[in-house]
C-alpha cells in the first residue's frame, strides 16, 4: 500500500488544521497516511514513506525554526529519498508575509533530495496557503491538495515499482 507522511509544525493551531484537512483529502484514496508533528518524527522514519508532505508556519518569510532544523537533519537521508513525492504547505498572519518563499524553501530542499514535486495549475500553485484563520476556500484547497497528492503518490509508486 502507498504510504504518505504529513509532517507539520504548528504553534497557533492553523498549520495543524491545514494538515488535518490535507489528510481528509488523502483519505479519499486507498493510501495509508500518518499525520505527525515534526517533534514526533525521526529523520530515518522518512525512508518508510512513498510521499512526504511538510507544513510549517511562515516566520520572516521562511519555515519555522523547528521545521527548518528537521529539514536540515534530512542530510542524513541524502540520496535515499529519490523518487518519493514531496509537497509543502504553510500559514502566516499576513497576505505578503512570505508564504510563497516558505513553500518554495521547503520544495527546494525536496528537489535537492531528488524527490518529485509538482505544481498545481489551479488554486494555490505551490501548495496550500492560509492567511490568519482558514476560511472554507482555503480548507477546500487543503482537501483537494491532499487527494491530489495521494493520487500522484500512488501513480509514482506504481511507476517506480516497474523501473
Amino acid at each position: 500500500m502507498t504510504r504518505i507522511l504529513v509532517c507539520y509544525h504548528s504553534e497557533s493551531g492553523t498549520t495543524e488544521r491545514m494538515a488535518e484537512e490535507i489528510v481528509k483529502g488523502m483519505q479519499k484514496r486507498a493510501v495509508d497516511v500518518d499525520l505527525k508533528k515534526v517533534d514526533e518524527v525521526h529523520v530515518d522514519d522518512l525512508l518508510e514513506y512513498d510521499g512526504l508532505i511538510f507544513g510549517a508556519p511562515t516566520y520572516y518569510g521562511l519555515p519555522s525554526g523547528k521545521m527548518k532544523s528537521f529539514i536540515d537533519e534530512t542530510i542524513r537521508c541524502h540520496g535515499k529519498l529519490e523518487w518519493k513525492v514531496g509537497g509543502a504547505f504553510t500559514s502566516s498572519a499576513n497576505p505578503a508575509g512570505g508564504n510563497e518563499t516558505t513553500v518554495m524553501g521547503i520544495l527546494e530542499s525536496l528537489l535537492i533530495h531528488g524527490m518529485i514535486v509538482k505544481g498545481m495549475p489551479k488554486g494555490d500553485h505551490y501548495g496550500p496557503v492560509v492567511i490568519g484563520e482558514p476560511d472554507e476556500r482555503e480548507l477546500k484547497q487543503c482537501r483537494f491538495y491532499g487527494e491530489w497528492m495521494a493520487e500522484l503518490t500512488e501513480g509514482v509508486k506504481g511507476w517506480t515499482s516497474k523501473r
